[in-house]
């Protein structure tokens, strides 16, 4: 009984661990996606004047960046949370130390 707690216990660690961290570290990726197409008023583009993107003010920037970062986010964790997932339950029991991570299947006796 104590073995399964633990292995159900790491089991949903493992799982949350790898979709929350890739879509933390895709969603932060993707702000560099904000800073592609709009920019602010700075000294670097003349206040605006010389500026090749589209120029919006500091806040309108803030709030696209974190936006589209919790987005893209939310959209990598679910499709970590659900494909990947389905994914590796397949290809896990071929290794002997990954093993415990798949749920076994219990057996019982055919009732007559």
């Amino acid at each position: 009984m104590k073995n399964r707690v633990v292995r159900k216990f790491l089991e949903y660690v493992y799982n949350n661990y790898v979709g929350n961290f890739l879509g933390f570290v895709i969603g932060m990726a993707s702000t560099r996606l904000v800073s592609h197409f709009f920019t602010t008023r700075s000294i670097r583009n003349l206040w605006g004047l010389t500026a090749h993107k589209t120029v919006v003010s500091k806040q309108t920037y803030t709030n696209l960046e974190w936006t589209i970062s919790i987005v893209i986010g939310f959209i990598v964790f679910e499709i970590v949370s659900k494909w990947l997932k389905k994914k590796l339950a397949e290809m896990l029991p071929k290794y002997k130390l990954t093993q415990w991570m798949v749920e076994k299947e219990e057996k019982s006796p055919a009732s007559t």
